[in-house]
């Protein structure tokens, strides 16, 4: 078949009664108009609130006042990102927040993961009900009582950490552990795997329900036991789930969080506490500095797109599955 007979065919089945591109999208418009006029209302939302504020970063170009007007501002440039990225505070942050967010990415995957093919291996339906209720239900508790619940535990007089450490002799004398910064990394990402652990678990789950049957059966009659199919069948069927969730979480890699950080960080713990935005709200907000804290959320929002389209390039370079 002649190529221009072969692209003359694929056009014709693309575009039918030899309507152009706009022609034919405009028809589809048509076609699906109750589809988009029920859209439109969410697309107002987020052009409103997603990216109407962000004709605000023009302040991380001016000395912002407040009271003066767009044009009375004084424009800067670069100015307060060379001031960012020269003081000693604001790499330490950095540090502290990649740190915390690496540890808390790391636990809740393999957290949530084992969580979910250990249940998917239960065969007893009412305790799998029980872990799964039990589980995911620090999820809807605030990051004030999570932080609450976590400082009883590690309370030097009747934390029960303390106390079971104590009583094995492990250790002679209960340890503050608010008080020594090599702890507060470890504090931090165990409290997030411990509140998102079972919603983590559910996505997980769900994926899990999609793995064909026969898949098992097969492995069943190779004579592979559960282990084995949980690391050859299971695994790979929720691969493509994992991937996303990843990508999506790399992105995220700069939130490492306020909450949990402000409510258990103290004096002592300061160097290793303090993350992006916790500077934010000291150096900037709280000092009337706007436009550095709007330089260090456009730092913030400018690397997390970056690794987000880094993680996806490289999903889609190891041929798998990815967000974009």
């Amino acid at each position: 078949m002649a190529k221009n007979e072969l692209q003359h065919r694929i056009k014709a089945s693309h575009f039918p009664s030899g309507k152009s591109w706009i022609g034919y999208n405009l028809s589809r418009m048509k076609s699906q108009r109750q589809l988009l006029w029920m859209s439109f209302p969410f697309i107002a939302f987020i052009a409103i609130f997603a990216y109407g504020p962000l004709w605000g970063w023009l302040m991380a170009f001016q000395n912002y006042r407040p009271g003066l007007g767009f044009f009375q501002q004084e424009w800067v440039g670069m100015e307060h990102f060379k001031t960012l990225f020269t003081d000693p505070t604001f790499v330490r942050v950095i540090r502290n927040t990649l740190a915390m967010s690496l540890i808390s990415l790391f636990l809740g995957f393999v957290g949530s993961i084992g969580l979910a093919l250990l249940l998917n291996e239960l065969r007893m339906v009412l305790f799998k009900r029980v872990v799964q209720t039990v589980s995911y239900l620090p999820h809807f508790l605030s990051w004030i009582i999570v932080t609450g619940i976590v400082a009883n535990v590690l309370s030097t007089e009747t934390g029960i950490v303390n106390v079971l450490l104590t009583k094995l002799h492990i250790i002679s004398a209960p340890i503050n552990f608010f008080a020594e910064p090599k702890y507060f990394w470890g504090i931090v990402g165990l409290s997030s795997m411990w509140k998102e652990i079972g919603w983590g678990t559910i996505i997980y789950l769900a994926a899990m329900t999609s793995i064909n049957p026969s898949l098992y059966e097969a492995a069943s009659i190779d004579g592979a036991g559960r282990f084995r199919k949980m690391f050859n069948v299971t695994l790979p069927g929720i691969k493509p789930t994992i991937i996303i969730l990843l990508i999506i979480n790399v992105g995220n890699v700069l939130n490492a969080g306020f909450e949990i950080q402000y409510l258990l960080g103290n004096g002592l713990v300061q160097d290793v506490s303090e993350t992006i935005d916790i500077f934010v709200l000291k150096y900037g907000i709280n000092l009337g500095n706007y436009s550095l804290a709007t330089a260090a959320g456009i730092f913030k929002s400018v690397v997390s797109l970056v690794l987000i389209f880094m993680a996806n390039g490289l999903a889609k370079a190891l041929g798998e599955e990815r967000l974009i």
